[in-house]
């Protein structure tokens, strides 16, 4: 089902095939107007999909209550590139979208005055945990050719010393009777060493924009929507706070923790099998001990077995994050605005123990340091990338962290997804396939289906 081809060079045109139909597409001509767009939210996301429209000849207005790209989500991101997925799809954007990391100036086809994002290559160690099914998420970085090592608890002591492969699992929370056990063995992992991170989440967000606007596109800032406009069974723009109308013949729902709020303005919840819920999360930052900093051995990591991720972060520090291990509470919150501002002292402690179990040598200081953002998460922690009931209106949500790795490529997929129903592709029940023009690899879109069955690994609850 999948064949891989060559790489193909920067610059090649993605192919995209709806089963055994030809791909059509909503192309301006001289005389007719360029389709217009607007895409609410001007996150990693947002612009993405916003540059991937422009490019392909729509008029696309972005609209954003914040005052600069990536502002919202995107600014809290660990922005880490990885490809070790429990879903083959996922794996497909985040291989696609490196190609674009690794080559953004090349993706961008501009130079952003601002300067440009860099992506730096760390590699990531993914420690075995019953939080990973290794053999499924290695299935499928085989079936995609995805490069990977697998590595023994002693060899990982070799590359890494600063760390300790200790089986000190399943994950606890701090006051948990078990939390300081005793080591019950060793456990190895693999390495994927393209993995990586980049280096700047907020300007990866302007890059996109800034390409965005010299392809066209208009960007409204502090601009905030208050009502989907609807023309029948169709949409026709939005209204903002401050009165003025955006008219569109599509709108691009891309507003991650508040894409919940326009979706009931659009009234088209009522078909959607999975939601969409903002939630609460934190990333805290530690001093790197001796041996793992950015420049003397440190990696990106991910650790299953006692429920963390970190990597290291330029300054030298480390960034850490929850793998959202069962006894970590999900804090779900209606209003994305509410999220507190700083690490809660009870988030801190948890994270920044279990990384001195898995760093000996770490200090943790007295002071806490971090980001808190709210997420956009589904029911599966899989996003949604579809059309909707309403003609017209698509969504890109559902993205929580983990998709700001594949924004490059969404931007693509969205895109072209839009083409093919604007141009009359029944996706509900056809749906669209897009083939990444550096992995040959197809991007099957009814996997990201909003009427998708949901594969639930944790229960949402109030």
């Amino acid at each position: 089902m999948f064949q891989m081809r060559p790489w193909a060079p920067p610059g090649a045109s993605d192919l995209v095939g709806y089963r055994d139909h030809t791909p059509t597409f909503l192309e301006p001509t001289l005389s007719t107007p360029a389709p217009t767009a607007a895409v609410v939210g001007a996150g990693i996301i947002g612009c993405s999909i916003a540059l991937e429209l422009s490019r392909r000849g729509w008029d696309v207005t972005v609209v954003d209550k914040g005052s600069t790209p990536g502002c919202g989500s995107t600014s809290a991101s660990s922005a880490m590139v990885r490809f070790n997925y429990d879903n083959l799809q996922e794996a497909v954007l985040a291989w696609e979208s490196y190609a674009r990391w690794v080559e953004w100036g090349k993706h961008l086809g501009v130079e952003d005055p601002a300067g440009l994002a860099t992506y730096v290559r760390t590699g990531l160690l993914v420690l075995d945990g019953e939080l990973l099914d290794r053999s499924l998420e290695l299935g499928h970085m085989d079936t995609l050719g995805i490069p990977y090592e697998s590595v023994t608890a002693a060899q990982i002591r070799e590359q890494h010393p600063a760390l300790d492969p200790a089986r000190i699992g399943p994950a606890t929370r701090v006051e948990d009777e078990h939390f300081w056990d005793d080591p019950t063995g060793e456990i190895g992992g693999f390495v994927q060493h393209d993995s990586g991170f980049v280096n700047d989440a907020t300007l990866a967000a302007h890059n996109l924009a800034y390409a965005a606007e010299q392809s066209g596109a208009t960007f409204r800032w502090r601009s905030q929507v208050v009502e989907v406009l609807r023309d029948g069974n169709s949409v026709s723009g939005v209204r903002l706070a401050e009165g003025a109308n955006v008219n569109a013949s599509v709108v691009v729902n891309a507003a991650g923790p508040w894409s919940v709020a326009l979706n009931t303005m659009a009234g088209v919840l009522d078909d959607f099998s999975t939601s969409t819920r903002a939630t609460e999360q934190e990333v805290i930052s530690v001093p790197a001990p001796a041996g793992f900093n950015l420049d003397d051995g440190g990696t990106g990591v991910h650790d299953p077995d006692f429920g963390t991720y970190f990597r290291p972060h330029p300054g030298g520090t480390i960034i850490v994050g929850s793998f959202e291990a069962p006894c970590d509470p999900l804090i779900l919150v209606d209003d994305a605005d509410d999220v507190r501002t700083s690490p809660s002292p009870e988030n801190w402690e948890v994270q920044s123990l279990r990384l001195a179990r898995r760093l000996p040598d770490l200090h943790v200081p007295g002071q806490k340091s971090g980001v808190v953002s709210a997420y956009d998460i589904t029911d599966d922690w899989i996003p949604i990338y579809d059309k909707t009931s309403l003609g017209g209106y698509y969504v890109a949500i559902g993205t929580s962290g983990h998709q700001f790795k594949a924004a490059p490529f969404v931007g693509v997929a969205m895109a072209e997804l839009i083409g093919a129903v604007e141009g009359g592709h029944d996706h509900d029940s056809d749906p669209v396939v897009v083939r990444g023009k550096y992995t040959g690899v197809d991007l099957e879109l009814g996997f990201f289906s909003r009427r998708r069955e949901v594969h639930l690994h944790r229960q949402l609850v109030d």
